[in-house]
């Protein structure tokens, strides 16, 4: 339990030092990324504004229903997919990509490829 711990700390101070470099702005927002041993978050995020433009995760209902996990790299896909569905409706083509100091690697670089997938630039 103590190494899980050290690891997700080890994960936040690198996430702090790329949100140091990685800004969302009104024109090119941040997209970022938080997954669980269960479930995978998005959301695309203006900095300036302070707000959340538009979320997405596997406990939307509807992504529920076409899922058999949601804990894997198809379901973080999905989110990918459904994250740039919602964007492309709000009139946003280009994202900063924040992986949440997590790996670039299974289910975040998934859910990164299923956001290109759908139309997002980044």
């Amino acid at each position: 339990m103590l190494n899980k711990v050290r690891k997700n700390q080890r994960r936040k101070k690198r996430h702090l030092r790329m949100r140091n470099k990685v800004q969302g702005t009104p024109d090119r927002p941040r997209l970022n990324v938080y997954k669980s041993s269960k479930h995978m978050y998005a959301q695309i995020i203006d900095d300036m504004a302070g707000k959340t433009i538009i979320s997405a995760s596997t406990l939307d209902k509807e992504l529920q229903k076409n899922l058999d996990s949601t804990g894997n790299k198809e379901a973080a896909r999905e989110v990918g997919k459904k994250v740039a569905e919602l964007a492309k409706e709000k009139g946003i083509e280009t994202v900063v990509f924040d992986r949440g100091g997590y790996i670039y690697h299974g289910r975040v670089k998934e859910l990164a490829e299923g956001a290109r997938e759908a139309g997002l630039k980044f």
